[in-house]
């Protein structure tokens, strides 16, 4: 499979990479600084330097993919303005680069929460649950073979392999390691095209909790 991955020096996003190439994949990370492109290479991820907020050619960036994932955020410390602009807006301008060059499959990396994000407050997490939500709204109308992965809060611990899914979990936390390698299973899975699911730290294989849905 040809992947293409935004956020791909994320640390979701780089770890992914490095495992969809260990497998076998070909890996392209989009990145927002030339700077970030020898990490790429060294987990043996193609660089493209594409800023979704800018005036980047994203549809140069993803020809010829068989599949996206979008693992990019505006990140922690940034305001309520760029959760807009990367989380929903980058995630869109993907979208429509998928449909107009006919890729198929898009995999993005939601939030807990945004099932149901709070109809107001002027936080910056509830324009974040907002953000997220509507571009999980774009991609469900896109007619693309989507999965919305929502996970708990991100810790940096080691994975496990060991997760918990469902539509809707209690709040949990869940390594990064282990948000990876489901966003890598689900690539795979087809049972979960057209699906959307919160994620949390569990007790069932990732393989075996994906067939569940």
């Amino acid at each position: 499979m040809n992947v293409a991955i935004a956020g791909g020096h994320g640390r979701i996003g780089l770890m992914l990479g490095a495992m969809l190439a260990e497998r076998g994949d070909r890996v392209r990370g989009l990145i927002r600084q030339a700077g970030q492109a020898d990490d790429l290479v060294q987990a043996g991820v193609e660089p493209v330097v594409c800023d979704l907020e800018g005036d980047g050619d994203v549809a140069a960036a993803v020809d010829g993919v068989d599949a996206i994932v979008f693992a990019a955020g505006a990140g922690p410390g940034s305001g309520a303005g760029r959760k807009r602009t990367m989380d929903l807006g980058g995630a869109v301008k993907l979208i429509d680069a998928a449909r107009a060059d006919g890729i198929d499959r898009y995999v993005i990396v939601s939030s807990m929460g945004a099932a149901n994000p709070p109809a107001e407050g002027g936080d910056v997490f509830s324009e974040y649950l907002r953000a997220k939500a509507e571009a999980d709204r774009a991609l469900e109308a896109s007619g693309l073979g989507y999965t919305i992965v929502r996970p708990g809060s991100l810790t940096d611990d080691p994975g496990t392999g060991m997760v918990s899914i469902g539509g809707i979990l209690d709040r949990g936390d869940v390594p990064r390691a282990d948000v990876a390698a489901t966003l890598a299973a689900v690539l795979t899975a087809e049972n979960t095209i057209g699906k959307a699911f919160e994620l949390r730290a569990g007790e069932t294989p990732i393989e075996e909790a994906l067939a569940g849905l």
